[in-house]
């Protein structure tokens, strides 16, 4: 199981167009997003960025997925970049397998001890 998690901010692409641009461009992704719920993805959680967040991200937006196979986060990644979503987003993407919070931890130790240890 793969959680992807994106964050992203208008560009001046999208403020540039005029309301109903923008509602015809989104209207567009609806079914495109139907399809992946169908295909097993799960939408998790959707979000605007609290501007009172400590160490706040500079995003305004989240959307937070869960993908049951690599080859769906591909197909998701091609979707997005086919649909032309980056033309009007500025957006950061992170993905991994979902694991607990010690396995995440332990791997984040090990990973600082590696760092230390290489430089």
């Amino acid at each position: 199981m793969k959680t992807y998690i994106e964050i992203w901010k208008a560009k001046s692409a999208w403020n540039n167009l005029s309301k109903e641009e923008r509602a015809n461009y989104l209207n567009q992704l609806a079914p495109a997003i139907q399809q992946l719920t169908a295909s097993g993805v799960e939408i998790m959680a959707w979000g605007e960025n609290d501007k009172s967040t400590y160490g706040r991200a500079g995003y305004d937006f989240f959307a937070i997925w869960k993908f049951p196979k690599e080859e769906a986060v591909q197909a998701f990644e091609n979707m997005v970049t086919g649909a032309g979503w980056y033309n009007y987003f500025d957006q950061v993407n992170l993905c991994g397998d979902s694991a607990s919070p010690g396995d995440v931890m332990a791997k984040a130790n090990t990973f600082a001890f590696l760092q230390v240890s290489q430089g």
